[in-house]
């Protein structure tokens, strides 16, 4: 609940805050456009369903999911956010310097107030759920006050359904072409269009190289993010599954489009994947949050001791960021194409 106080004080400071953004200056000399130089800006794109202006370029960000915040961290944009929130992981390598920087609001969901005393100028999510109906707050309830937001085109388009229970689902594949547009839109948003071009092109080359002449056509992966007694299993198109589809493998749940859903293990028995693919968390909201908890469930379970991949350890540990759609699914698309070539899967 927000205090009245609270709510009374902080449109003020948000309109001292948009008159600042709105002043006039020069280039910081890096091709970066400053709010001291507002050239071309205004900027205006579609997202999401919702048409998001920028009269200048932000000053003070926030960024409520960790995978909106490492695309700005390697942007080089920690100098122009305010806060952080809703991490899964540690943040990415090489970033931990500038995510030390920027303010953290909250390991997960931080109120409304709690961001609104940030005083920010725009902010940004990874999920439709983050910036919607019991998460921090709707994007309207930020616009009504004059903060522009921005959420991840690979949760609310390539034909995804949030309104379908759970995760959601989706009637085609996700591609990373959503977050290469993300990094393209932020960068944009921000006044580092070269930064942004720089970035997908080395993400491009990184995937480029770790795919290049890989034959895994034989082998089947079962992604397992969380909860040991009802599991949330990749389905077919999520980034799993464009991990999956980048490596040359297959899904042993490509049969359904639900974006995580929860599978028994005697299902799980009949598939009996080749690879198992581990989230490595440090959140601790579900069972079975650490790839060291997975494993020791798979390894003592009844149900799944007995699985061809537990047998062989066949076990290939990913961060939570890199099975969301983010930067990180190229850092699994590199890990778990070395996995299987390490196994001798792959032809």
């Amino acid at each position: 609940m927000l205090r009245t106080s609270a709510v009374l004080r902080t449109p003020a400071l948000l309109l001292a805050s948009t008159l600042l953004v709105t002043a006039c200056g020069s280039s910081d000399g890096k091709g970066v456009t400053t709010n001291k130089a507002a050239a071309g800006y205004p900027v205006t794109f579609d997202n999401c369903g919702h048409k998001v202006t920028l009269k200048s370029p932000p000053e003070r960000a926030v960024s409520l999911n960790q995978g909106t915040t490492e695309i700005l961290l390697s942007l080089g944009l920690a100098d122009r956010m305010a806060g952080t929130a809703t991490w899964t992981d540690p943040v990415m390598k090489g970033l931990e310097k500038a995510a030390g920087s920027v303010p953290r609001l909250a390991e997960n969901n931080p109120s409304f107030e709690r961001v609104l005393d940030a005083e920010p100028d725009f902010v940004t999510a990874s999920f439709v759920s983050t910036l919607g109906k019991g998460g921090v707050a709707s994007r309207e309830q930020f616009e009504e006050l004059g903060v522009p937001t921005y959420v991840s085109p690979s949760d609310c388009s390539e034909g995804k359904d949030n309104d379908s229970g759970g995760d959601g689902s989706r009637s085609k594949p996700l591609t990373l072409d959503a977050v290469y547009g993300e990094i393209r839109d932020l960068a944009r948003a921000f006044g580092v269009r070269e930064r942004g071009e720089t970035l997908v092109a080395e993400l491009k080359e990184r995937v480029r190289k770790a795919t290049g002449a890989l034959d895994a056509s034989d082998t089947s992966l079962m992604y397992w993010f969380a909860n040991s007694q009802s599991p949330y299993l990749a389905g077919c198109c999520g980034a799993p599954g464009a991990i999956t589809r980048a490596v040359g493998a297959r899904n042993a749940f490509d049969d359904t489009h639900d974006e995580w859903p929860q599978i028994n293990w005697e299902t799980v028995a009949d598939r009996d994947p080749d690879v198992i693919v581990l989230g490595d968390l440090t959140r601790k909201q579900q069972t079975a949050e650490s790839a060291e908890a997975k494993i020791r469930f798979l390894e003592t379970n009844p149900a799944t001791r007995n699985l061809t991949a537990v047998q062989k350890q066949r076990y290939v540990l990913l961060s939570g960021q890199a099975m969301n759609p983010s930067i990180r699914t190229i850092e699994g698309i590199e890990q778990v194409a070395a996995a299987l070539r390490d196994f001798g899967l792959t032809k």
